[in-house]
């Protein structure tokens, strides 16, 4: 063994070849090392600019859903468990839906390419049908706003998921979760 072969192979840290990691990859510990990961890992463009707007995208929801966390609690803080303590938990239930499904993506293609090695047909498939999900999430605020924060508009389009009613807002974030299934379990 050379001095610059035992320079770079130190006991324990994963880059020697028979230490038990069969994968040859770094690991990446946890959430935003997926990130950095993943970017670094794929050869897709899409999966590459998806990242950083999944990135962007999770800590802005997290810090809207924390600031209205704070305002719930203001608010209801006097009262006594009940249904204001299910409202509360029902808050954070609903942010970490929103969250949830733009992260899944990012560690989906980190974690195949750190196991398995993976194509960037499955990267790109991932990425756009995540950004169809950004878009689905869109959709959702335009029919779940409230008739006081709507523009007026003559725009037939926005006019029509206007109309709809409030809870039609769901159908959009399902469907689009159910693209990403669809498009993980099919380029696999």
């Amino acid at each position: 063994m050379t001095d610059a072969t035992a320079a770079e192979s130190v006991p324990g840290d994963g880059s020697a070849a028979g230490d038990g990691q069969d994968d040859g990859s770094e690991p990446y510990r946890g959430l935003p090392g997926a990130f950095l990961y993943a970017f670094r890992a794929t050869d897709s463009l899409l999966c590459k600019a998806y990242v950083p707007v999944a990135l962007f995208l999770s800590a802005a929801i997290a810090i809207v859903f924390a600031f209205g966390l704070v305002v719930q609690l203001a608010a209801t803080g006097s009262v006594r468990g009940g249904t204001f303590t299910f409202s509360r938990t029902f808050f954070l239930f609903v942010g970490l839906l929103v969250v949830a499904p733009l992260l899944a993506p990012v560690l989906a293609v980190a974690r195949r390419h750190r196991r398995t090695g993976s194509s960037v047909a499955y990267d790109r498939g991932i990425a756009f049908s995540a950004l169809l999900f950004v878009g689905s999430l869109y959709l959702a605020l335009l029919v779940s706003a409230p008739a006081e924060l709507r523009d007026p508009t003559e725009s037939a389009v926005v006019g029509f998921f206007y109309s709809l009613p409030p809870l039609a807002g769901l159908v959009p974030p399902l469907l689009a979760v159910g693209g990403m299934y669809l498009a993980h379990r099919l380029l696999k």
